[in-house]
């Protein structure tokens, strides 16, 4: 990979979603993964959630032995959670908040509120090998935190950015992507990581490509969704190609 090149992180949920709607074992998130990973995807992104309502443990047990390209493993702090991480020890693990209740991750972390619990749940992490990124809003007092619990990563949630932009709201996207844009160089200055993710579309993810600091982007309901259009491949080649041409 070039230096100056963004990684591109495919999430394969929503192909467990659409397997988990009928009982079976079809569609598979790993023929997903390992079409994504052909087509140019840098890496696999799968959230374990507590409910188990697309992912499964079996997947990612399928994941870990079938992939070539890192898996970034989604997770809420939780005891059980931690010890599959461990169990597997994936390349990266990204603390997500979870409730029960979401459609979707709602927001970041409460990294600030939950500083001490967090600094000793990701310790064993990080001892283990695992790289371990925090899912935050871009927040300063939340950057901070993160910095200061041994974080190596963090990942800079985008989706009220997406969300004003589908809603027409443009000075209100023009303000979160300033935000973005203030924050992942703010962590980049930390010496932390910066990736981003959450809601990128075709149409949302070339001016947070374009973010000199930021290394990775994690997408995949979009891409998903697209592909019932065109076919993953495809989906996943002109994400990469959008990003590039950002990048320049």
């Amino acid at each position: 990979m070039a230096k100056n090149q963004l990684r591109l992180g495919v999430n394969i949920d929503h192909v467990a979603t659409v397997r988990n709607a009928r009982g079976g074992a079809y569609p598979d998130p790993v023929r997903a993964a390992k079409l994504a990973e052909e087509a140019g995807a840098d890496g696999i992104t799968a959230h374990l959630r507590e409910d188990r309502r697309h992912i499964t443990d079996a997947d990612i047990d399928a994941l870990m032995a079938a992939l070539n390209v890192p898996l970034n493993f989604e997770m809420a702090a939780t005891e059980e959670m931690q010890r599959i991480a461990l169990r597997h020890r994936p390349h990266a693990v990204c603390i997500v908040p979870e409730k029960r209740e979401e459609r979707t991750t709602e927001g970041g972390l409460d990294v600030a509120r939950e500083e001490n619990r967090l600094a000793h749940f990701i310790a064993p992490l990080r001892d283990a090998g695992c790289r371990v990124s925090i899912f935050i809003a871009a927040d300063r007092r939340q950057i901070d935190a993160a910095h200061r619990i041994g974080a190596e990563v963090i990942e800079l949630h985008t989706g009220a950015y997406c969300d004003y932009h589908a809603e027409g709201r443009f000075e209100d996207r023009d303000r979160e992507l300033e935000a973005l844009l203030e924050m992942s160089a703010y962590a980049h200055a930390l010496g932390l990581e910066v990736h981003a993710g959450h809601g990128l579309t075709f149409d949302t993810v070339q001016p947070v490509a374009a973010f000199p600091e930021v290394k990775e982007l994690n997408i995949g309901h979009f891409l998903i969704g697209e592909a019932i259009f065109c076919g993953l491949t495809p989906a996943v080649q002109e994400m990469r190609r959008l990003m590039d041409a950002a990048r320049g």
